[in-house]
C-alpha cells in the first residue's frame, strides 16, 4: 500500500470516528453546559497546534516541503495556539471579549487548515510524511476540523446566550 492511500485511509476513518463521537457523546454533552464550559474543551484541542514547529526538524530529517509552506504550515499553527490560549483564558474569567476571541480563532483555524490542506496537496505531502507528520496528518488534523465544527455550532446556535459570571 502507498503512503498516500494509507493516509488517505487514515484520514477518512478518523473524519469517520471523530464525527461519530461528536454526534454520539460530545454534541449531547454539549446542550448541558453553559456556553464557556461547551466551548472550552473544543479549544483544548486546538491549543495543542503548536506540534506544527516540528516541521522544521522534520525537514531537516528528509521530509521534502517548500520554506514557504514550512512557514505558512508552522507559524499559522503557532498563531492558532496562541489564540486558542487567549481564548481560553477570556472564557476561563467570562471576558466580554471571549466570544470575539473565539470566533477569531474559528477564522484563523479555518483559514490556516484550508491553507495547509491545499499546499499539502500541491505539494503531494501525504507521499513524503512519515513519522510524527505522519501522525498529525491523518489524526491530529481531523480533530482539529471536527472540534472546530463543533464550534460553529455552539457559537452560531447559542449566539444570544451570554457567559456565565466568572469562576473562582
Amino acid at each position: 500500500m502507498s503512503l498516500t492511500l494509507a493516509a488517505e485511509i487514515a484520514t477518512a476513518l478518523n473524519f469517520a470516528i471523530f464525527t461519530l463521537v461528536a454526534i454520539w457523546y460530545v454534541a449531547p454533552w454539549l446542550g448541558t453546559q453553559q456556553l464557556a464550559a461547551a466551548l472550552t474543551p473544543l479549544i483544548w484541542v486546538q491549543v495543542f497546534r503548536d506540534i506544527a514547529l516540528q516541521i522544521f526538524s522534520a525537514q531537516h530529517f528528509g521530509f521534502l516541503v517548500s520554506d514557504p509552506t514550512r512557514d505558512m504550515i508552522a507559524y499559522g499553527d503557532v498563531a492558532g495556539t496562541m489564540l486558542a490560549l487567549i481564548s481560553l483564558v477570556a472564557l476561563r474569567y467570562r471576558a466580554r471579549i471571549a466570544t470575539f476571541l473565539v470566533w477569531t480563532l474559528v477564522l484563523e483555524t479555518v483559514a490556516d487548515l484550508l491553507y495547509g490542506t491545499i499546499a499539502g496537496l500541491h505539494e503531494q505531502l501525504f507521499e513524503k510524511a512519515f513519522g510524527v507528520t505522519w501522525l498529525i496528518l491523518p489524526f491530529y488534523v481531523p480533530a482539529l476540523w471536527v472540534s472546530l465544527g463543533l464550534m460553529v455550532w455552539q457559537l452560531f446556535s447559542r449566539r444570544g446566550e451570554k457567559l456565565s459570571l466568572a469562576v473562582a
